[in-house]
């Protein structure tokens, strides 16, 4: 199978790759098309600028971007023989809301909008219904634990987890639950009183303090957002800060170019 057949059938069952072409320099051309488990197909003609180049892809493709790298011709970093551009195919991130609550489905709308994949978790069957949140791609009916324990292993640095119970025995073990996987966001809705006696109640559950960090409480940037869909505007422009490690300031106030670039 070539590299084009590899990625389309990747395309096809929307399995994550990254595909690697050299554009610049010795092999310009080449092809390398590197899978989720490290595996790889193609060459770009240099096995040490192999290796390097798919461990690249891989951080790009976890990362969900696409760049251009520059590598000496056998993959020596700060050099400038050999351009490559490496085109991430990944799969769109996710974001769990845990609590079917008033707040829920003007932040579902919200992280649809930026593109995630939504789903919203709670135990209660009168609320966790698709009537209610038909904006999400998925309303699971489950405790949050139990729901972490299936999927938390596929959660990665671009997926995000929001607590929105203000209820001890819904939020703690969805914190706990969160805080084992490598999401990348896990914030949690409550007044700095609610998030101080949930500090207690999840160290007596056994988490650290470094753990209890991860935790963004009260959520959301400081926008002064009042109502549901300000609340949610708030909570996703403190996952984008926290992401790209940007102040969260007026663009009129700063200086140098707006976006960052990759390497």
């Amino acid at each position: 199978m070539t590299t084009y057949e590899l990625l389309s059938d990747a395309l096809r069952s929307m399995r994550p790759v990254a595909f690697v072409t050299i554009i610049e320099g010795a092999g310009t051309g080449s092809k390398m098309l590197v899978e989720l488990d490290g595996s790889s197909l193609g060459s770009l003609g240099d096995s040490d600028l192999d290796r390097v180049v798919a461990r690249d892809a891989l951080g790009e493709l976890a990362a969900g971007r696409s760049s251009t790298r520059h590598y000496g011709s056998h993959g020596e970093a700060r050099e400038l023989d050999v351009s490559v551009f490496i085109e991430s195919f990944a799969a769109p991130p996710r974001f769990i809301i845990f609590g079917a609550v008033d707040f829920t489905a003007a932040l579902a709308n919200a992280a649809k909008l930026l593109g995630y994949v939504v789903t919203v978790c709670d135990a209660r069957p009168p609320f966790a219904t698709p009537q209610r949140f038909k904006m999400a791609d998925e309303v699971v009916c489950e405790w949050p634990d139990k729901y972490l324990a299936r999927v938390g292993v596929e959660l990665g640095q671009r997926d995000a987890v929001c607590v929105l119970t203000h209820d001890a025995k819904f939020d703690v073990p969805a914190i706990v639950g969160a805080v084992a996987t490598n999401v990348g966001y896990i914030g949690a809705m409550g007044s700095r009183k609610t998030h101080d006696k949930r500090v207690e109640r999840l160290l007596e559950a056994g988490l650290s303090d470094r753990e209890i960090a991860r935790v963004m409480s009260p959520i959301g940037l400081d926008l002064g957002a009042r109502t549901p869909e300000e609340v949610a505007v708030a909570i996703c422009a403190e996952i984008i800060v926290l992401r790209t490690n940007r102040k969260p300031l007026p663009l009129r106030d700063t200086s140098g170019p707006l976006h960052l670039e990759t390497r």
